[in-house]
């Protein structure tokens, strides 16, 4: 079964469980997200995960119709759905899906064009029918709307470069890649820069060695 996705986007170390629930502004979830996706331990993050969503509710109950917060429960849901892989992880994809869908309808260039890029990753990577609702051609139409908004993005133009490098298209998903690495540096997200650009260094040694 293919992985459910996610990337995407900050820093900070957290102790315990405990100091996550304490703040839940979209910044404070940034930062526990990309915490837990760049410096916790693979076999931690489950449970961290899913301490994490309970905070992004509890900020989207807070701020009823704020699209940021909708996208970053989403993305709190759909990287909970990787970590968990499997059959299991088809809910917590499926409540990405939803609340993506729900930021998108507020304003669809919330985070940078955020909330599409991470929608559209995540149809292209879960598994189609009958399993699941991936679907290749709602993705590319995602991909194509976030690259309207935000052209130049480090993360919308890795996720079409891998959308493109899994389709056999490894010359355009090197054009994509170069354009990713160029993306100018997002202060407040120095963790998550690191960690793409880590990311595009390796798809492009993939991509390098299909184009010979």
């Amino acid at each position: 079964m293919k992985k459910t996705v996610i990337a995407v986007c900050l820093a900070g170390l957290l102790s315990t469980s405990a100091s996550m629930a304490q703040s839940n502004t979209v910044h404070d979830i940034q930062q526990q997200w990309a915490q837990i996706s760049y410096q916790m331990p693979e076999d931690k993050q489950l449970d961290a995960l899913k301490t994490l969503i309970d905070t992004a509710k509890q900020r989207v109950a807070d701020n009823p119709g704020d699209a940021a917060s909708l996208t970053w429960l989403a993305i709190v849901q759909a990287s909970t759905a990787k970590a968990k892989g499997g059959l299991g992880a088809l809910d917590y994809a499926k409540a990405a899906r939803d609340n993506f869908k729900r930021a998108i309808e507020l304003d669809e260039t919330v985070l940078e064009g955020s909330a599409l890029t991470s929608l559209a990753a995540l149809y292209h990577k879960v598994p189609g029918w009958p399993v699941s609702f991936g679907d290749d051609d709602e993705a590319e139409s995602l991909f194509k709307r976030a690259l309207e908004v935000n052209p130049q993005g480090i993360d919308v133009n890795f996720f079409y470069a891998e959308f493109l490098f899994d389709d056999g298209d490894y010359q355009q998903a090197r054009h994509y890649l170069e354009k990713a690495s160029q993306a100018a540096p997002r202060p407040d997200r120095p963790l998550a820069d690191e960690g793409r650009h880590k990311a595009i260094d390796e798809l492009k040694a993939r991509v390098d060695k299909k184009l010979g």
